[in-house]
């Protein structure tokens, strides 16, 4: 497996706009940790920049991921990059 890293950015007003599916957001994300794809993401503390770790077989289903999240489909996050990392430590 590599590990991919995930920028992305949030929209204006996204703490407001990102209540009607937060829990669906959470609950998906917790069954990506479970499953052990996840290893980690959250906001900068300004919340415009997401940012996430991926352990995955693909860049693919790292994308698969992302754009199947509540987030992406309401437009609370607005792009999105990925690139493989080579962890060093």
């Amino acid at each position: 497996m590599s590990k991919y890293v995930m920028w992305g950015s949030y929209c204006e007003n996204a703490l407001e706009k990102r209540t009607p599916y937060r829990q669906a957001h959470l609950d998906g994300l917790k069954a990506q940790k479970e499953s052990g794809v996840l290893v980690t993401l959250g906001p900068t503390v300004d919340n415009t920049t997401v940012f996430g770790i991926y352990d995955a077989d693909s860049e693919e289903i790292v994308k698969q991921l992302i754009e199947g999240d509540p987030y992406w489909k309401n437009k609370i996050w607005t792009d999105y990059s990925i690139k493989e990392w080579i962890q060093a430590f």
